[in-house]
C-alpha cells in the first residue's frame, strides 16, 4: 500500500526507525541497520533483514548501524537508509515528495541538526523539519504541553536518554546523556567476557536483557537464562547460565547514570513546575523504559510517581507525527522550520 503525498514523521533512533504516515499511523518499525557490499558499495539489505546479518556476514558484506549515540555516525549510509524507509512508506513511483519531520535528541549540535535535515532532503523529502525527542515523546504520550503546567518526560532510547521538563509548549530545562539500551547491551557483553571468559554478540546480550534484565535487585532477581557464545580460552562454542542478579550487576553503572540525570533535571526545575511534577509524576517512554524495575527505581530515588504509557516505544514517532500535522506546536522550539 502506498501513501502518496502524505506527511511522514520519522523517529530516527539508534536502535530502530519508526515511520508514521498521516492518517495511517505507524507503518514501519525496523532496526537501524544497513548491510552493504564493500566491493560494489551497494545496499544489500535494510532494517530487519540487515539486522539478521549482524555478526554473520562474509568478508565482502558488512552490516552496520549508521547512527551511534543518537546522532549520525555515517552520513552516506544514513541517507540510503532514510531513502529506503521513505520509499517504502510513500512508494518509489510516487510523484509527490512528502514533508518529513525527524525526531532528534535534545542535546545535538547545530552541525548534527543540519546533517539530519540534509539527509532527509537527499533521501527524497520536499521539506524537512526537526523536533526534540522529549517534546515528541510528551505529545505521543498524550500530554498537553501547551498548558501552563509542568510535565516531566524521560525518553530512554537505544543511544540516548533525553530528560526534559515541559511547559507552555516549550522545554524549560533538559538534559541528554548518551546512555540507553545499547549501553546496557555493551555492559552485558563486557560482564560476560570478564566473569565467564566468553565472547557474546550484542544481539545475544539484548535478548538476555529483555528476558531477565532488571534495574532493581529484589524484583524477580532469581530468574536465569542460557546464553551462547565463544569460549575465550578454547575458541570453541560455549553455553552458560546467567541470572537476573548478574545482569543487574552488569548494568548498574548505566542505570545510575540515568537516575543521576533525572535528579539533575529536577534540581534545575523551577519550584512552581516542580509542584506540578509532584502531582502529575514522571512519564517514561522509549524502549529502554521497559527495562524491568527501572520505573520503580526512579520513583524510589526521586520520591515521585512514574508512569509508562501504553505503546511507550512508539510515543516519539506518534508525537512527531502529531507535531508535523500541527507545526504551531513547535513555535517555542529552536528546531522548527523547513529546508
Amino acid at each position: 500500500m502506498f501513501f502518496k503525498g502524505e506527511d511522514i514523521a520519522i523517529d530516527l533512533g539508534t536502535a530502530s526507525v519508526l515511520v508514521y504516515v498521516k492518517k495511517n499511523g505507524i507503518v514501519l518499525n525496523e532496526p537501524s541497520v544497513v548491510a552493504i557490499d564493500n566491493n560494489t558499495k551497494k545496499v544489500i539489505a535494510v532494517g530487519e533483514s540487515a539486522r539478521e546479518m549482524l555478526g554473520k556476514t562474509p568478508g565482502n558484506i558488512v552490516a552496520i548501524r549508521p547512527l551511534r549515540d543518537g546522532v549520525i555516525a555515517d552520513y552516506n549510509v544514513t541517507e540510503k537508509m532514510l531513502k529506503y524507509f521513505i520509499d517504502k512508506a510513500v512508494g518509489k513511483r510516487s510523484f509527490f515528495k512528502p514533508r518529513v519531520m525527524v525526531c532528534i535528541p535534545s542535546g545535538v549540535t547545530s552541525v548534527e541538526e543540519r546533517a539530519v535535515k540534509q539527509a532527509a532532503l537527499a533521501a527524497g523529502a520536499k521539506s524537512a523539519y526537526l523536533i526534540e525527542e522529549p517534546v515528541a515523546a510528551a505529545l505521543g504520550a498524550g500530554i498537553d504541553i501547551s498548558e501552563p503546567h509542568g510535565s516531566m518526560v524521560v525518553d530512554i532510547g537505544g543511544g540516548t536518554t533525553d530528560i526534559a521538563v515541559l511547559s507552555l509548549g516549550g522545554v524549560v530545562c533538559s538534559k541528554s546523556i548518551r546512555v540507553g539500551g545499547d549501553k546496557f547491551d555493551e555492559a552485558i557483553v563486557r560482564y560476560v567476557r570478564r566473569y565467564f571468559n566468553m565472547v557474546i554478540g550484542e544481539r545475544t546480550a539484548e535478548e538476555a536483557k529483555k528476558e531477565i534484565g532488571t534495574a532493581m535487585l529484589g524484583l524477580d532477581d532469581d530468574r536465569s537464562t542460557e546464553i551462547k557464545g565463544r569460549d575465550l580460552m578454547t575458541g570453541l562454542p560455549k553455553v552458560i547460565t546467567i541470572t537476573s542478579a548478574e545482569i543487574n550487576k552488569a548494568i548498574t553503572e548505566q542505570v545510575e547514570d540515568i537516575v543521576a540525570a533525572v535528579k539533575e533535571v529536577l534540581e534545575k526545575t523551577p519550584p512552581e513546575l516542580a509542584g506540578d511534577i509532584m502531582n502529575r509524576g514522571i512519564v517514561m517512554t522509549g524502549g529502554g523504559s521497559l527495562l524491568h524495575g527501572l520505573d520503580t527505581l526512579i520513583s524510589e530515588r526521586t520520591g515521585l510517581p512514574t508512569y509508562i504509557p501504553e505503546g511507550a516505544i512508539s510515543c516519539v514517532a506518534l508525537g512527531t507525527g502529531m507535531a508535523l500535522q500541527n507545526l504551531s506546536v513547535l513555535e517555542n522550539s529552536s528546531n522548527n522550520g523547513g529546508m
